[in-house]
């Protein structure tokens, strides 16, 4: 299968730090890949409704969920692009997971077969020098992949507040130029490690 990216943006903010690292990251891959971009604020999702105890999900054909769903299954590596906002995922984040949660439970899409085996990476950018306050962000995105079955390549974290400011972390930049080169492990729950 031909490698295809999909960079789902969950900024608040148009060209805010993450989107600008993760366009300096995905430069970087090779021009085969074929690389699709999503914004959530663009064409936002709407929130999730839970009906796994009261009727069938039936599969979106058209709008926004459909879209964003056709492009989910097609990708074989899937970006997660949200800046830190209060420890973890943004809100356009947030409610792009759930929807996994009635894809899972759509008949006739087996969501949790297809996207076995595939990628899920991540960048952000955040205001705080300390890195680690970043671990909930990171354990959100590796626990949904250890979950679904995926890899997980890690995430790429670069510093920045002010609109352009992660064009000035040079650590950060030289990680992406490398960031989707490397091998992406099976991801494991932390209870599995060890």
């Amino acid at each position: 299968m031909t490698r295809r990216f999909l960079f789902v943006l969950g900024s608040a903010r148009a060209d805010g730090n993450t989107e600008l690292l993760a366009r300096r990251a995905a430069e970087q891959l090779p021009p085969e890949v074929e690389q699709q971009w999503i914004d959530l604020t663009a064409d936002p999702l709407p929130d999730f409704e839970d009906l796994r105890h009261d009727s069938d999900h039936v599969r979106p054909t058209e709008g926004p969920v459909a879209h964003v769903l056709d492009a989910t299954l097609a990708a074989t590596d899937v970006v997660i692009a949200s800046p830190l906002y209060w420890y973890s995922v943004s809100a356009h984040t947030k409610r792009y997971l759930d929807h996994w949660s009635g894809w899972l439970r759509t008949p006739g899409l087996d969501f949790k077969a297809t996207m076995a085996g595939r990628t899920l990476w991540g960048v952000t950018a955040l205001a705080h020098e300390e890195q680690e306050v970043a671990d909930p962000l990171i354990g959100t995105l590796n626990n949904s992949a250890a979950y679904m079955g995926m890899r997980f390549g890690g995430v790429l974290l670069g510093n920045g507040s002010k609109p352009g400011d992660v064009l000035r972390d040079t650590e950060a930049l030289a990680r992406a130029k490398t960031f989707f080169a490397q091998d992406a492990p099976l991801a494991r729950f932390p209870y599995e490690a060890g």
